[in-house]
């Protein structure tokens, strides 16, 4: 069974910078794509960016272009998302999903898998 667990949320001012993990368990993820996606209240769950987890090859929502960065480590098991020049905007709840058929989607239905999140707040 996989199991995702992020960590790294947390209160910070605009413009500063956080970190997040997702350390994932329970298989081996060669032909997964991992993806990140933040909900905010009262608004739909959105898709930020996504790794394929064999090549590497990062995707990102235009409005974090420039400003997130996706990796992952093979030899931890884990996702990482760096946020620099957090806006106020970015604030959600930010959730780590997996899908086994390694295709870029930006749909939350499709993912199988999801961690419990973690809250982000950026303060004006």
């Amino acid at each position: 069974q996989v199991q995702l667990a992020e960590s790294g949320g947390g209160l910070v001012q605009a413009g500063g910078s956080l970190r997040l993990s997702c350390a994932a368990s329970g298989r081996t993820f060669t032909t997964y794509i991992m993806a990140w996606f933040r909900q905010a209240p009262g608004k739909e769950r959105q898709w930020v960016a996504a790794i394929k987890w064999s090549s590497a090859t990062t995707y990102y929502v235009d409005s974090v272009k420039g400003r997130f960065t996706i990796s992952r480590d093979t030899a931890e098991n884990t996702v990482y998302l760096q946020m620099n020049s957090l806006k106020p905007e970015d604030t959600a709840v930010y959730y780590c999903a997996a899908d086994p058929r390694g295709i870029l989607n930006p749909y939350a239905h499709d993912y199988d898998y999801w961690g419990q999140g973690t809250q982000v707040t950026v303060s004006s």
